[in-house]
């Protein structure tokens, strides 16, 4: 009879392990994915101009590329304080942490246990009437209520028999690198933002120095009109004319000087302080040559820029989540024990080696029916890799187009540049012109006005146009990829 309940048993053992490996084999397959965007990547930015792949701008570490003490000051002083990057690099903690909390998992756990309890069965149980007949020791019957005393160790272990476990850490590692990647990000994009507020700022002081020397011309030349007035050789109208332009140009003044303060607040809050000046020196701004930024193969992106490395490896956390919500399908095998001392009594947890106690016991679990938990585990895990690839593809193209547009903009920018200096002289020479004319009787003040304006409108578009052709230098250096290190 025994041995034909043990071959019963184990018929209904292997029922049940072959049900679980049946069950298995209908975990659903994940979508397959193909990055046709990285594999086309174009050979150059430019098709009509080639690239040298062993000259690129995106390695140059960014104290060599910013040649201004002050600036690099600023930048310095931005690592150490912004708050966005201290946000990061806590984003990247939080990763390492989870990498070790996947980590873990895959060893066993051990935890020390201490109880006592008391329990009082009903007399007329099979537990109470087994009590009541049963003597602990010789002439001793079993107490009632009866206590109970324990202290031990506890272990259990998953087997990570489909290598589930393994995954979900190799997508916690993939997800840690790519806060790093991150992080990097985030550095290089301070970097450019506080060279860019820099030059502005630069910018803006240039603006002031212009108005005020306009300031310094329109009083001149109401003081002119004001003799010519008295010698009947201009009007009132000239007077109030030129009266009115000085108050508007005092006007601007003070509209630049808001500008500048709000300026280098921006710049403040970036390097994470309270307000102060910003030390720099604007006088050798409109004299300053822009680097000259070599663009490599665009491929060179790949491994340049931290945001398109973070994308990547994010697609790869999302493809081993795929893959560790689909082997949740498969069944688990678990291994629990215990080993301690239990007695009813304190004293009799030393009566060695009645007292010890121990358990050990494996267990195959699998899901057999209602799946929709992990299915929809599944699906979103599923989606989200997809997601995670439009996103990849999504950055590549972003920076491909970025330094495209950049490169474009360097060229058209310095002949911008060119062509508002020679303006700029002229409209210089016309306005001694125009005052002198207008001193002689032989050109009225609205010429004077008019050549005043223009000449100032040039200066201004001349500063803005220093102001981008440095700032786009620097854009450019950063969707190259340099900055970060």
């Amino acid at each position: 009879m025994n041995m034909m309940e043990n071959s019963k048993t184990k018929s209904i053992i292997t029922a049940i392990a072959l049900s679980l490996v049946l069950a298995s084999c209908k975990a659903p397959m994940a979508t397959v994915i193909k990055d046709e965007v990285k594999e086309n990547i174009p050979q150059n930015f430019n098709q009509q101009e080639q690239q040298d792949a062993n000259n690129n701008s995106g390695t140059t570490p960014w104290r060599q590329f910013f040649t201004d003490p002050n600036l690099v000051s600023l930048i310095e002083t931005a690592l150490k304080n912004n708050q966005e990057l201290l946000i990061t690099l806590q984003e990247i903690e939080i990763a390492k942490s989870s990498v070790l909390y996947k980590k873990g998992k895959l060893s066993p756990t051990v935890a020390a246990k201490l109880g006592a309890g008391v329990s009082k069965a009903g007399r007329y149980t099979s537990e109470g009437a087994g009590d009541a007949t049963t003597d602990i020791e010789a002439g001793k019957e079993m107490p009632d209520p009866l206590g109970n005393f324990e202290g031990g160790l506890m272990a259990n272990w998953e087997i990570d028999i489909w290598k589930k476990l393994r995954t979900e850490k190799e997508s916690a590692v993939a997800h840690y690198l790519s806060t790093v990647e991150g992080k990097n990000f985030v550095l290089s994009n301070l970097i450019e933002e506080v060279a860019d507020n820099y030059y502005e700022l630069l910018a803006l002081d240039n603006q002031l120095d212009i108005i005020q020397q306009y300031i310094k011309l329109q009083e001149r030349a109401l003081e002119i009109s004001k003799i010519q007035k008295q010698a009947a050789a201009a009007t009132e109208l000239a007077v109030k004319k030129f009266e009115a332009e000085l108050a508007k140009s005092k006007a601007s003044e003070y509209t630049i000087r808001q500008e500048i303060t709000e300026k280098e607040n921006e710049i403040n809050a970036l390097l994470g302080r309270y307000p102060q000046q910003i030390v720099r020196t604007k006088e050798s701004f409109m004299s300053t040559i822009p680097q000259t930024v070599y663009t490599g193969i665009p491929s060179q992106l790949l491994s340049n820029r931290p945001d398109i490395k973070q994308a990547e490896l994010e697609l790869k956390s999302s493809k081993l989540d795929v893959e560790a919500a689909r082997k949740e399908f498969y069944p688990s095998l678990e291994i629990s024990a215990t080993l301690g001392l239990e007695a009813f009594k304190p004293s009799y947890l030393v009566k060695l080696p009645e007292s010890i106690a121990y358990n050990l016991a494996g267990e195959l679990a699998g899901p057999l029916i209602n799946k929709s938990a992990i299915k929809a585990n599944f699906q979103t895990a599923d989606a989200k890799q997809i997601q995670s690839l439009y996103e990849y593809d999504k950055t590549i193209l972003n920076a491909y187009l970025d330094v495209a547009n950049l490169m474009s903009k360097v060229k058209n920018i310095d002949q911008y540049y060119q062509l508002k200096s020679q303006e700029t002289k002229a409209l210089d020479e016309s306005i001694d012109i125009a005052n002198q004319l207008f001193r002689n009787s032989r050109a009225d003040y609205l010429e004077v006005l008019l050549n005043q304006r223009d000449a100032l409108d040039a200066k201004m578009e001349l500063v803005e146009a220093k102001q981008k052709q440095l700032s786009t230098v620097v854009d450019i250096y950063k969707s190259l990829g340099g900055g970060w290190k």
